[in-house]
């Protein structure tokens, strides 16, 4: 059951990501952002080296990202981001520069979620 509130830590650790990064958040981020961390938990939880835990979780938090802007920006049109300005970007969704980011926050974030996992095996 340990998933549940890793997820909503995830959601408002990605709001206050967001709202510190841009100024604003949309809901659909923080579920976003909660699936984002708890599959960062997962990967954490693995017998992979540091490294591929970073590179791994900046390719999935990148891959949800994408799924999710292509759903809330792409098919409904709700505006919530647009990277079409950024060089190579894909379809305006995600861009070098982001998952560069994501990368870079996939290292404290995997310390994170190791300290969470020492803290629910108590």
């Amino acid at each position: 059951m340990e998933l549940l509130p890793v997820f909503v830590f995830g959601s408002i650790l990605y709001g206050l990501i967001e709202i510190l990064w841009r100024g604003w958040t949309h809901w659909t981020m923080l579920l976003c952002g909660g699936l984002c961390f708890t599959l960062m938990y997962l990967v954490s939880g693995s017998e992979l080296s540091l490294p591929k835990k970073w590179i791994l979780s900046a390719c999935i938090i990148t891959t949800v990202e994408f799924i999710a802007g292509c759903i809330v920006n792409l098919r409904l049109h709700w505006q919530v981001w647009d990277y079409s300005a950024l060089p190579f970007n894909l379809l305006g969704q995600i861009c070098p520069q982001f998952i560069l980011m994501w990368f870079v926050l996939s290292i404290p974030g995997t310390a994170l979620c190791s300290l969470l996992r020492r803290l629910f095996a108590r």
